[in-house]
């Protein structure tokens, strides 16, 4: 037999058409039954026969695990609230699950007070709890009115839904139109369209039990346009006998059917319209709350039978609509009024320990007059959605905060909080929207200063220009200094991987160390953002010492985190200190992943995998970079190339590079500029394409003297490349970059880079002892692959000098 957690819904009209499409939803759940998993979209107009193609599917089932969920106008906003309907019935199963999966769902589903739980981290603890799931026996998971779903949810569902080829689980969603529902329109979908005429009498027939005349017959079909829930509603509003029914002229079928429910809803007494409306404004269906609310407002429960014996809904373990077209209608036709009253008797009605947040949002919809209380309340929600990872819904928690909030200041706090939300949830539009709200009130120093700054973050998300990015720079140096550290280096970044325009950075740089004159530093961030300023404004022999202090200031302070880290593995890279090299990626995966820092976490990977290609470790560094690329894909996130062109690079894998190339700029992807010339220099000078190479590592040279970031190990790859190619004069500049690093950071790899440069260009020196120097240096540190070169290298030369 099925077994069924999730209330059904009645089927409301009987099934004859659409065979192809319920032999299609046959073989999907009968795919899941066998191991292969799959996810479909049912979309088309309401009334079209989406649920009644499910409910017929599904009800035939055995042995399955049938979750059931719906989502709601009214819900759209709240947090995870179509998955709390889905997954709640299957909570036990989180036992089973990695601690940091177990804790994620405890915090959205408000079990633990676990905060911010990374959306990854969340994606795959539902994986898994439904994979528990389906270890006893298949799952099938159905998600009505998934336009209305709430967005957090369907982040997670679709995460599920592109995962469960090897599971016994099968997600069957229904949408009047997916084009517009990020991550729904990529899944395989069934579109229903209305029937033809020969399935719209056959279904007309088995609905009409009295014979209707011939006219009567036409003008149903001819107004119905095939779909299946306005035949069988406009079939049962003919009057018996065969009279026709009064012709109304409508613009469409879905405007046909909204009349015909409020016209049903109409001839209700008084006392059930109220009842109906409640439950309109309550979309779990929970009768037991409802009764509650129904009593507050001095109605008899009981009265709803009147709305069941007019076919407006189902009472059973639940209560159901007879279809979601008239929960909308109903609450739409309803006065404001008498929606304050019933979303005030659902708040009063439900228990503020367990669900405080539609607590609250049911009071903020039951009042019309500023409150400061409803507007706390909301807030506190806000703040409760925002610990669990929802940004868009702690913003609309704080937005509807600051509507209701009588006090100026008050108002304007909630209204600049919202806009931050809203900015943070990936809305920067809406997020500015907010912002002019807030200044068309008159705003005191403070608040100003709120404004400017996050009007200057918004502009920065928006457009990562020159002048977006300096704004932010003036102002975070002005309203908020200690904010700063992390907001300049949140600057570079974005301009030192993919500048355009050589110069810029040097520009951004020198107007960061006005705003941020140097002075004694304790934290590490502020150490890090000294020596990339150093090391971009400065010669290098002068630039060392800052760069320097920074590494061994965060090597000292292993618990300071934030994305800021991953400059410094950089800048270690830089300063060719080969042990920070591998000792501070290493750190930053293993806090990463202790944590479930999954954000954080692909770049740390993919810093650690360069790692692994210096030391000559390639399939260690692959499986790295593998990973990073899957977590960003089920993330939603581009993957970073740069780095895999390095590995590919130094395999000599043409192929792969030439791929990954074309990749750059792609798909939302940065250009990555800096990492191609140095990847496609290493590339050319391992093929023996020395032109190539010494044109890319120019090139590079090039954007380094305007101003722009270079990765330094280029200037490594440029010397060969000039010496190859019989070009030595143009490694002058590359020569003495190289000399100044070794003499003001004399750790074994610069040095040995240096010494290789002397025994390749031979500029007055015994070249087979600075050959013999160079391998001795590099022997001393973990880069066996630059080892390797200098041997090869001395080798040839040996050969060459006879």
């Amino acid at each position: 037999m099925q077994k069924s957690r999730g209330a059904g819904r009645p089927v409301p009209m009987p099934f004859v058409a659409r065979r192809a499409e319920l032999r299609e939803l046959e073989r999907l759940l009968g795919s899941a039954a066998a191991g292969h998993g799959e996810a479909l979209v049912l979309d088309g107009e309401a009334g079209i026969g989406k649920s009644t193609l499910i409910d017929t599917a599904v009800g035939a089932l055995e042995g399955f695990e049938v979750l059931r969920a719906s989502g709601a106008e009214f819900e759209q906003d709240l947090l995870y609230a179509v998955l709390h309907q889905l997954c709640a019935p299957l909570l036990d199963y989180r036992l089973n699950l990695p601690a940091v999966q177990r804790r994620a769902l405890e915090a959205i589903f408000g079990l633990a007070g676990s905060l911010s739980p990374d959306q990854l981290t969340v994606n795959l603890a539902v994986l898994g709890l439904l994979a528990e799931a389906a270890s006893e026996r298949p799952v099938c998971c159905v998600v009505d009115d998934a336009q209305w779903s709430d967005e957090a949810s369907r982040k997670v569902l679709v995460f599920v839904a592109r995962r469960v080829t090897a599971a016994r689980i099968a997600l069957v969603f229904a949408a009047r139109d997916v084009r517009s529902l990020a991550g729904l329109e990529g899944l395989p979908r069934l579109s229903l369209s209305g029937l033809e005429d020969e399935d719209a009498r056959a279904l007309l027939g088995a609905t009409v039990h009295v014979g209707v005349n011939t006219e009567v017959t036409d003008r149903i079909l001819a107004e119905a346009r095939g779909n299946p829930l306005a035949l069988h509603e406009f079939a049962h509003e003919a009057e018996p006998f065969g009279v026709t029914r009064h012709h109304r002229v409508h613009a469409s079928v879905l405007e046909a059917l909204e009349q015909q429910f409020i016209h049903r809803f109409e001839q209700l007494p008084d006392a059930t319209r109220m009842l109906v409306v409640l439950a309109a404004a309550e979309p779990v269906g929970d009768l037991s709350l409802l009764r509650r609310a129904a009593r507050l407002l001095g109605s008899d429960p009981a009265d709803l039978v009147h709305a069941e014996n007019a076919a407006l809904l189902t009472l059973g373990p639940r209560l159901r609509f007879r279809h979601p077209l008239v929960r909308s209608v109903v609450y739409a036709s309803a006065t404001s009024g008498v929606r304050r009253r019933v979303h005030g008797a659902l708040a009063q009605a439900t228990d503020s320990e367990a669900d405080p947040d539609r607590r609250a949002w049911h009071r903020a919809h039951s009042v019309t007059d500023a409150d400061e209380q409803v507007a706390t309340e909301l807030e506190d929600s806000a703040d409760r959605a925002y610990n669990r990872g929802g940004f868009g819904a702690a913003a609309a928690f704080m937005e509807r905060a600051s509507q209701l909030t009588p006090a100026r200041e008050a108002k304007v706090r909630r209204l600049l909080a919202a806009g931050l939300l809203r900015l943070r949830a990936g809305a920067p539009t809406a997020a500015r929207e907010l912002v002019a709200e807030a200044e068309r009130h008159c705003l005191n120093f403070r608040d100003r200063a709120a404004a400017d700054l996050l009007r200057a973050r918004i502009d920065f998300q928006i457009s990562h220009t020159l002048r977006a990015t300096t704004t932010l720079v003036d102002v975070v140096g002005r309203t908020a200094p200690d904010q700063a550290p992390e907001t300049y280096l949140e600057a570079l970044a974005s301009f030192m991987y993919n500048e355009h325009q050589p110069g810029r950075l040097r520009e951004l740089a020198t107007r960061i160390r006005d705003q941020s004159p140097r002075g004694p530093s304790a934290r590490p961030c502020e150490l890090l953002l000294d020596g990339l300023l150093d090391q971009t404004m400065l010669p290098v022999k002068q630039a060392v010492p800052a760069m320097r202090a920074a590494v061994e200031s965060c090597r000292a302070a292993p618990r300071a985190t934030g994305p800021w880290r991953n400059l410094l593995c950089q800048l270690v890279i830089d300063l060719r200190d080969d042990e920070a090299m591998v000792e501070i990626p290493d750190r930053q995966v293993e806090v990463a992943r202790r944590q479930g820092a999954l954000a954080s976490l692909p770049q740390a990977l993919r810093y650690q995998a360069i790692a692994r290609v210096s030391v000559g470790l390639f399939d260690e560094a692959a499986a790295m970079l593998g990973e990073a690329r899957h977590i960003d894909e089920a993330a939603g996130t581009p993957p970073l190339v740069g780095p895999e062109l390095v590995h590919a690079a130094f395999r000599g894998d043409v192929d792969r590079f030439r791929e990954l190339q074309s990749l750059l700029g792609s798909g939302g992807r940065p250009f990555e500029i800096a990492g191609e010339y140095y990847a496609n220099a290493v590339l050319n000078n391992g093929l023996g394409n020395y032109g190539e190479a010494l044109g890319s590592a120019l090139a590079a040279q090039c954007r380094h003297q305007a101003g722009s970031y270079t990765i330094w190990a280029i200037y490594s790859e440029l010397v060969e490349a000039a010496a190859r190619a019989g070009r030595g004069e143009d490694a002058a500049t590359a020569l003495h970059h190289l000399e100044a690093l070794a003499m003001a950071n004399p750790l074994p790899w610069a040095v040995a880079e240096w010494r290789q440069a002397q025994a390749l260009l031979g500029h007055d020196v015994d070249r087979d002892m600075m050959h013999r120097a160079a391998i001795d240096s590099f022997a001393e540190t973990r880069v066996r692959v630059l080892h390797a070169r200098a041997r090869l290298t001395y080798g040839e030369w040996l050969r060459r000098e006879n």
